[in-house]
């Protein structure tokens, strides 16, 4: 199926997500009451799982967006160094360009990879991803980007666990984002705040069941695991709509939440 080649997330905060057949537990986002009062009758609902190797956390780690085409990643992570090939012939044979790879050294994964805004991006120094992955990556972008923000990621549980910058933070809108504030570096959580972007902060407990993992198909819309309640209550409270799913098999087991599964292919502008 043809798509539109610019498959970035930065414009989430002007576009709903627009992607192919396939589904995040779809069967039970279209029977909740939250998903038939944002979506109509003849709406699909605009997230897939594009695949997950078997396990959970998969299809958005091996390419990133860009507005000239798709990055394939290479992973940080050996085990799961031939996923990025399969992902990019997939890629290919939808007609969305190829801007380019990551090639050795370099390792970087797309749950590293967050937009701030239209020219901002930051990317997460971690263990999946190192200084030369980040360094090919800014190359690659060129002059499509002002500003990339490299963050320090925490060791946290070690690197044989899976930490990216976007288990700390995800975009809900242009001006609203989860976070987990305890685990994000102070600098980086200050530049949010600067940019007037308000911060639902998700709680302890809700950390360890993936409340920070939340995908936005529209602004202020976005799918999440059910059972966070507290972060569903802040999300509500801050004006969003939360579609939810039953993730205790797909996500919980496999550690992958709605954006490690989701890979948007295109978006269309909304007002």
């Amino acid at each position: 199926m043809p798509v539109d080649p610019i498959v970035s997330r930065r414009d989430f905060v002007k576009t709903s997500a627009a992607v192919a057949a396939g589904g995040v537990a779809l069967g039970a986002l279209t029977r909740s009451s939250a998903a038939r009062s944002v979506f109509a009758a003849d709406d699909p609902i605009k997230v897939a799982l594009v695949g997950c190797g078997g396990r959970g956390c998969g299809a958005a780690l091996d390419a990133i967006g860009a507005d000239r085409g798709a990055i394939i990643c290479r992973m940080g992570k050996a085990a799961r160094s031939t996923e990025a090939d399969a992902q990019e012939r997939a890629l290919l044979q939808m007609s969305v360009p190829i801007l380019g790879r990551i090639e050795p050294p370099g390792t970087l994964e797309g749950g590293d990879v967050f937009w701030v805004d239209e020219r901002t991006l930051a990317v997460g120094r971690g263990y999946r991803t190192n200084d030369e992955g980040i360094r090919q990556l800014r190359l690659l972008l060129g002059d499509s980007v002002d500003e990339l923000i490299v963050v320090p990621l925490p060791h946290w549980r070690g690197p044989g666990d899976v930490m990216h910058l976007m288990s700390l933070v995800s975009p809900v809108d242009r001006d609203l984002a989860v976070v987990y504030s305890p685990l994000l570096p102070v600098p980086f959580r200050e530049r949010l705040l600067d940019r007037g972007i308000t911060l639902v902060e998700v709680p302890d407990r809700e950390f360890k069941t993936m409340g920070t993992n939340v995908l936005a198909v529209k602004p202020r819309v976005c799918i999440a695991l059910d059972g966070n309640i507290i972060t569903r209550q802040r999300l509500q409270a801050a004006g969003a709509t939360v579609i939810g799913y039953d993730g205790g098999e797909i996500s919980v087991k496999g550690s992958g939440g709605p954006t490690c599964l989701t890979r948007p292919l295109s978006r269309r502008k909304v007002d």
